[in-house]
């Protein structure tokens, strides 16, 4: 199994297809965008590739492929609004396995730590995420990868008929912090 990632700088429409197919995925709803309720939860979301080349305007955003497949996305963003510990210099991340066939296999975790490294090549020496209480199989994946709980803001997004919080973790990736 190859696993390999490539910049997005132009999407196509097999690109588009999969974030729409990804972001209307019942089973990644929960894991990838807060609700604050069923109706939220359960509401169709259409992006356009005008909405892309948007968020490329902000976002820096990776491919990730199985071989010849599209697996998932990735991305990060510099210092924006919503950082928990608001320090310059820090990259806020986010990365996505959309395909079911992707999961599982040690991917988010290479997929995690070829983000690492694009992001210390920019220069960044601090890393922020956000994941949902419930996720906790993400969870061991950024606690394996050296990332620390640095606040907790509760009530955060809905999911199975209750309000769960958002963990807030981070990472210093300076010269002298080894990765992974």
């Amino acid at each position: 199994m190859n696993t390999h990632f490539i910049k997005l700088t132009e999407p196509t429409l097999e690109i588009l297809d999969a974030f729409n197919r990804w972001e209307n995925d019942p089973e990644l709803i929960p894991m990838s965008r807060p609700n604050q309720n069923r109706t939220e939860l359960e509401t169709e979301r259409i992006i356009t590739l005008d909405h892309i080349k948007e968020r490329l305007e902000h976002l820096h955003i990776y491919l990730i492929y199985q071989d010849d497949q599209l697996i998932g996305e990735m991305s990060y963003m510099v210092d924006p609004n919503h950082l928990y510990k608001k320090e310059q210099g820090t990259a806020w991340i986010g990365i996505t396995i959309g395909e079911p066939d992707g999961r599982g296999k040690g991917i988010g975790y290479k997929a995690m730590l070829f983000l690492e490294e694009q992001i210390k090549k920019q220069g960044l020496k601090r890393i922020e995420l956000g994941v949902f209480e419930f996720n906790t199989q993400a969870q061991r994946l950024y606690k394996k990868l050296g990332y620390k709980e640095i606040g907790i803001i509760h009530d955060f997004t809905y999911w199975q008929d209750k309000m769960w919080s958002d963990i807030r973790m981070e990472k210093y990736i300076g010269d002298d912090v080894k990765l992974g």
